[in-house]
C-alpha cells in the first residue's frame, strides 16, 4: 500500500460500482493492463457501473488532487491506462451494446471490447469498422481513429460515429455530434482522451454479411524482398474491398499453420476481402501463385473468426514495445531495410505488421477529423514481445534500431501506436495545423489539463 493510498478518504455512497484500494482482494487483478511491461500501483480504482459513477469519479479526482488515469480496454501501448499513486477510473463494467438493425446503428458503452461489439453487430450481418484484436477496448481504439480490417471499404471507426456522450473535466455530462458541440465532436474523432471521458458511442453500422475471404499466405522470410516487391505492385490499384497486413515473424504454433513451419522465420500477407467472394478469389489469385508459398490458409470464413485470428499473437500480460511510422511507398530502400531487420528477429513472440492504408480512409478530407494518416500509403508498427523481462531489452533495441533505419522516410504516425515519445511525436501524429487546433480545443474543455495521463495535448 502506498503512502498516498493511506491518506485517501472517499465517500463510497455515490457509487454503484466498486471502489478498490491497495490490499483489497481484487486490487492486483484490476490494476493490471494488457502490456505486462508496466507494473503500476494506483492509489485507488473506481470501477464505474454507469454515467453517474463516472461523474462522481471525476469530481472526486478534482477534490482529491489525484492524477487521473482512464481505463477502458487497457490496451494502451505505453501503459497510459494506469499510473502510480493515481486514481484509475475503470470503465470496464460498462458493457452495454444495443444494435438497431432497422436504422443500422449501434450504441456502445465505453467498457465494451471489440469482440463483444462484433458479436452483437454480426447477429444482423452488420459491423462497425474496428481493430484486429478482439480484446482491444472500443473506446481507446476509436478515440485515436480506429484502423482495422474493413477500413479501406468502410473507413475508420471515427468515420462511422454519429454521436458521443462525454463527461468533461468539470464533471459535466454533454453530448457531441455534428449538430451539438460540433467542435468537441471533431476533437474526439482522433484526439484521444484529452477532452473528457466518453461513456457511450453511437455508430453507423455497415452491411458486411457474416463471411469474408480472409487469412494469410505465407513464404519463407528469405523471400521477403521478392514478396514485398510483388506485393507493392499488386496492391497499387487494389479495390476498396481488399485490405492486407504484411507480417514478419517466426511462425507461431497455431492450428492454421502447418506444424513443419512452427518457429521458422516467415513473411505472410494476411488478406481480408470484404466484397463479392468470386471477385475476391479472382483478384487474390496472382498473390497465391507468386513464388512458392509454403502455406495458403486464405479461405472463406466467418468475419468473427478472422477478427479473432491474431488474438494468440497479442496475449495479455506479455511484455510489449512498439515504434511506428507512416510511409508514402514501399521503396526498394525500405523493402531492403525491412528484409534485413526482419531476419534479425530473435523472440518467437515478436511480430510486426505493415498496414495497407488508402481506400475510403484517404477519401475523407484531412480537416474533417484530427486523424493524421489519411494520405499514408502504409503504416509500419514495429513491435516486439517477450513472455517476461528476459530478452526484452534486446528486442526493444531491435525495434528502436529498425525504426531509426526508416527515419529518412517517416511521415505521420498513428497516435494509437505511439509510446511515451514526447510532444514533437504527438505533433507529428496530427500535423502542425491540426495540433494547434487541438490545443485550442483543450483550452476550452480542459484548461487545467486534468486529463493528462494520455498522449497529452497541453492547453494552448
Amino acid at each position: 500500500m502506498t503512502a498516498v493510498a493511506d491518506e485517501i478518504q472517499i465517500d463510497e455512497a455515490p457509487f454503484r460500482g466498486d471502489v478498490i484500494r491497495p490490499g483489497d482482494p481484487d486490487y492486483d487483478v484490476h490494476r493490471k493492463i494488457w502490456n505486462g511491461s508496466f507494473d503500476k500501483h494506483p492509489a485507488l480504482i473506481i470501477r464505474c457501473a454507469g454515467v453517474s459513477d463516472v461523474i462522481a469519479a471525476v469530481k472526486f479526482g478534482r477534490e482529491s488532487g489525484l492524477p487521473v488515469a482512464v481505463r477502458s480496454g487497457g490496451h494502451s501501448f505505453p501503459g497510459l491506462s494506469v499510473a502510480d499513486d493515481a486514481l484509475m477510473i475503470d470503465l470496464q463494467p460498462m458493457k452495454g451494446v444495443r444494435v438497431d438493425p432497422e436504422t443500422m446503428t449501434a450504441r456502445v458503452q465505453a467498457g465494451v471490447l471489440l469482440g463483444e461489439l462484433d458479436k452483437e453487430t454480426q447477429a444482423f450481418g452488420l459491423a462497425v469498422p474496428s481493430g484486429i484484436v478482439t480484446h482491444t477496448g472500443v473506446a481507446g481504439l476509436t478515440l485515436g481513429g480506429g484502423i482495422g480490417w474493413i477500413m479501406r471499404k468502410h473507413g475508420l471507426s471515427v468515420d462511422q460515429l454519429i454521436s458521443i456522450d462525454v463527461v468533461t473535466a468539470d464533471g459535466e455530462f454533454v453530448k457531441a455530434s455534428a449538430d451539438e458541440n460540433p467542435d468537441l465532436f471533431w476533437g474526439l474523432r482522433g484526439g484521444g482522451g484529452n477532452f473528457g471521458i466518453v461513456t457511450e458511442f453511437e455508430f453507423n453500422c455497415v452491411p458486411l454479411g457474416t463471411q469474408v475471404l480472409a487469412g494469410p499466405i505465407i513464404w519463407p522470410m528469405e523471400q521477403s524482398g521478392a514478396v514485398l516487391r510483388f506485393y507493392r505492385d499488386w496492391v497499387a490499384d487494389a479495390p476498396d474491398d481488399l485490405m492486407t497486413i504484411v507480417v514478419h515473424r517466426k511462425a507461431p504454433p497455431l492450428p492454421i499453420i502447418p506444424a513443419e513451419l512452427h518457429g521458422k522465420p516467415v513473411v505472410m500477407v494476411i488478406v481480408c476481402w470484404a466484397g463479392d467472394i468470386e471477385e475476391g478469389e479472382t483478384f487474390i489469385k496472382p498473390l497465391r501463385e507468386f513464388g512458392n508459398p509454403v502455406a495458403d490458409v486464405c479461405t472463406v470464413k466467418p468475419y468473427l473468426a478472422h477478427q479473432a485470428m491474431l488474438d494468440p499473437s497479442f496475449v495479455p500480460q506479455r511484455w510489449y514495445y512498439f515504434k511506428s511510422c507512416d510511409v508514402a511507398e514501399l521503396s526498394d530502400e525500405i523493402i531492403d531495410i525491412t528484409m534485413e531487420r526482419s531476419l534479425q528477429i530473435n523472440s518467437p513472440l515478436t511480430s510486426f505488421p505493415i498496414w495497407q492504408m488508402g481506400g475510403a480512409v484517404a477519401r475523407v478530407d484531412e480537416r474533417e477529423t484530427p486523424f493524421g494518416g489519411r494520405k499514408a500509403a502504409f503504416t509500419y508498427n514495429i513491435g516486439c514481445a517477450t513472455e517476461t523481462a528476459d530478452g526484452f531489452d534486446e528486442e526493444r533495441e531491435w525495434v528502436r534500431s529498425f525504426w531509426s533505419a526508416l527515419e529518412p522516410w517517416h511521415q505521420t504516425v498513428y497516435v494509437n501506436f505511439l509510446e511515451n515519445e514526447g510532444e514533437e511525436r504527438i505533433r507529428a501524429a496530427y500535423g502542425a495545423d491540426t495540433y494547434d487546433r487541438l490545443k485550442s480545443l483543450k483550452r476550452k474543455y480542459d484548461p487545467d489539463n486534468f486529463f493528462r495521463i494520455n498522449q497529452n495535448i497541453a492547453p494552448a
